[in-house]
């Protein structure tokens, strides 16, 4: 047996491969304490089972993300499904009876760096899209925004940023969901849009901690979703590029795309605690939300997380900060890690092309908050 992680987003530590179970552990973020992303490359005999056991999960950042989680797995690296688990408060353990002499098993499905880049190479080559370098990351990787639509002649502006928790994979998978149907010559809904509305669109906050393969922070520790009341060039550069953009151009409508690890469901959380949200800012939302359960079986408002009390929203939050600074419509998207309980899936459980799917649907409820500030 022979287990590696040495490529992009590659996270595991070997602690014992001659006992049994085999002990892993997940490897910290770097400059902090949060940890729950894995990616690894199992090799062995075909029609042999290995029981691993991930022997830090208990201390993860989100423990609870572990209960009824289920492994994601690949042979081809294209095509993924799930493998059980059992989580005892302590340790993650799973099976893997090889079909193949090698599969690759993961905290969710990776988007690599290399498909983030064949995203932007092929979304430059639609005339209504241009590709712009905001700066540099800590690693001297690209930061990245596409503009999609005529901004001299846009009535709305609209932006959409994902992946601020660069192990939140699900964020990427929905942004290129959501460009392919945005750019679909053929979905009616798209051309009505982009006939008065420019979006910006940011697919990968965290270029750095994406192919560290971290959970949640930037090359320097950071958790960028933390940092938009005061971000600086020195540690948090990738809010800081985006943020001032954003205030050079304003934006009627922020969406912040994440995932969440314990809760199974697709939900928004908006900035109903800045201080000043009002009944206009209420509408906005509640227009949105009714809209995209009317369009998406995937997305529910019942489970979700605590609202804020008025007035006490942490504006260091990018949607709150945006809700705050622009007056607008600011909702972060939650995916889950594990399924939709409301519609699961016993072999994929939530998926790359689940999330493209709620991702085409956004679109609906995006046009139907727009066509209210007409």
């Amino acid at each position: 047996m022979y287990i590696t992680s040495a490529f992009d987003s590659g996270n595991i530590e070997i602690i014992n491969t001659e006992s049994n179970p085999v002990e892993l552990a997940i490897r910290q973020d770097s400059n902090s304490d949060f940890y729950q992303w894995f990616h690894f490359r199992l090799e062995g005999e075909v029609g042999t089972s290995y029981p691993l056991q991930i022997v830090n999960a208990g201390k993860s950042a989100y423990p609870e993300g572990w209960e009824n989680y289920r492994v994601c797995a690949s042979y081809d690296r294209q095509n993924w499904f799930r493998i059980g688990a059992n989580y005892d408060g302590n340790t993650l353990d799973f099976t893997v009876t090889l079909d193949e002499p090698s599969i690759y098993l993961a905290y969710f499905a990776p988007y690599s760096w290399e498909r983030h880049l064949d995203l932007l190479a092929w979304a430059q080559s639609n005339d209504r899209v241009k590709v712009q370098t905001l700066g540099k990351t800590l690693d001297e990787r690209d930061m990245t925004m596409l503009t999609i639509g005529d901004a001299d002649t846009a009535k709305h502006r609209v932006w959409m940023i994902a992946r601020q928790h660069p192990g939140e994979t699900m964020a990427e998978w929905f942004v290129e969901g959501f460009l392919e149907a945005l750019l679909d010559d053929a979905n009616p809904l798209a051309q009505k849009l982009l006939a008065d509305t420019v979006f910006y669109v940011v697919p990968n906050m965290n270029p750095d901690g994406s192919v560290r393969g971290h959970l949640r922070t930037n090359a320097a520790g950071a958790n960028l979703n933390r940092e938009w009341l005061n971000p600086t060039m020195e540690r948090s550069p990738e809010v800081y590029l985006v943020r001032e953009k954003m205030l050079e151009l304003g934006g009627d409508m922020f969406l912040d795309i994440h995932g969440d690890e314990a809760l199974p469901y697709n939900f928004v959380a908006a900035c109903e605690g800045v201080p000043g949200y009002d009944e206009r800012q209420a509408k906005l939302e509640e227009t949105f939300k009714h809209a995209y359960k009317a369009i998406s079986p995937d997305f529910q408002t019942e489970h979700g997380y605590e609202l804020d009390k008025p007035g006490e929203a942490n504006l260091t939050i990018g949607t709150a900060w945006a809700g705050h600074q622009f007056r607008t419509l600011a909702l972060t998207l939650e995916m889950p890690f594990k399924d939709n309980d409301n519609l699961p899936d016993p072999v994929e459980g939530w998926s790359p092309a689940r999330s493209q799917q709620l991702a085409r649907d956004i679109l609906f409820p995006i046009h139907e908050v727009l066509k209210t500030q007409e």
